[in-house]
């Protein structure tokens, strides 16, 4: 049987919410209480779900990660922290829109947050650069981990990226270098540091700010080194086998939390966040405070040694896979 797109298989999904929302509508227009048939039509779309998301490949969940209807990190941040306060700037003359930071409570904890994102409209793409952060945001970035430091607040940072910046300016200023001081950086803080992929986690431009004493994934979100039309491109000559590509490069979050690069997946319900997302950012809400709260027993010493063998374990795991 040929391989339906995830689009393809979402179609009736997508025509039944929308029959349900026409009933629910006429319902409250018409000030009537809600007809029997709606309670067979929200069954059905639930099963429906089950069945469409319980057999998904590596190659369906890489199309849910860019769903572009899937939360961003604003979103996730509107919904999950109180207070935000957006800080802008890396103090050297540049303000980069791919990421944000800024500092807020979580469960009335202070914190502070690091996170990248994408935009929706044209607008807001361009002037987020599709979350493709210059080194001017990974400058910003590490401004807001020295303010953590030095104020002793815990760090979160959300991640969702294709990659850095690949263009020719900011390969002459230095973005290779900028990630690995990024990396550096996170290294050397003295406070708990927790990352959530939110979506994508695409190779530097993700790991420059999950190097985390622990990192969680959503369900539907995707860690990889490379995008798989790339590295079909680059295997076979032929991104169209980019679904064999995703099968192989592993990148799915089960596949992360198996190989010790993610510490815990959030749940996604049948629907995924683009469909719920007040929901899956309660579960991430709370996945964090638990984080931060387990973190907060360990002595900053520990934190820092803990961190770094952390990822000292990542490459004996993944050299032997």
């Amino acid at each position: 049987m040929a391989h339906l797109d995830f689009s393809e298989l979402e179609r009736p999904l997508q025509e039944l919410r929308q029959q349900i929302q026409k009933i629910e509508q006429f319902a409250r227009d018409s000030n009537l209480p809600e007809p029997a048939e709606l309670a067979r039509h929200r069954d059905h779309l639930r099963r429906l779900e089950e069945r469409v998301y319980s057999n998904l490949t590596a190659w369906d969940k890489t199309l849910i990660a860019r769903h572009p209807q899937r939360p961003q990190a604003l979103d996730f941040v509107r919904n999950m922290f109180e207070e935000f306060t957006e800080l802008h700037g890396d103090r050297k003359g540049s303000e980069e829109g791919a990421i944000v930071a800024g500092l807020a409570r979580l469960d009335g904890r202070r914190v502070a947050v690091v996170a990248q994102q994408k935009g929706r409209d044209a607008k807001e793409r361009k002037l987020r650069n599709f979350g493709m952060a210059r080194p001017g945001a990974y400058r910003k970035a590490m401004r807001m981990m020295d303010l953590a430091d030095r104020f002793h607040l815990p760090l979160i940072t959300l991640v969702d990226t294709p990659a850095a910046d690949p263009g020719v300016e900011s390969e002459q200023a230095g973005i290779s270098w900028v990630i690995a001081e990024s990396m550096a950086r996170m290294f050397r803080l003295k406070v708990p540091v927790v990352s959530a992929v939110l979506g994508e986690g695409g190779s530097g431009g993700a790991i420059a700010l999950a190097c985390a004493n622990k990192v969680l994934m959503l369900k539907y979100a995707i860690y990889s080194v490379i995008p798989p039309e790339g590295c079909a491109a680059i295997l076979w000559r032929d991104p169209n086998r980019r679904a064999e590509a995703a099968a192989a490069l592993r990148l799915t979050a089960d596949d992360a939390l198996h190989f010790g690069l993610a510490d815990e997946v959030v749940p996604e319900p049948p629907g995924a966040a683009h469909t719920y997302p007040l929901d899956v950012a309660t579960s991430l809400r709370e996945a964090l405070s638990r984080a931060l709260s387990e973190l907060a027993q360990v002595p900053p010493s520990d934190l820092l040694s803990e961190r770094r063998a952390r990822f000292e374990r990542l490459g004996v795991t993944l050299s032997a896979v």
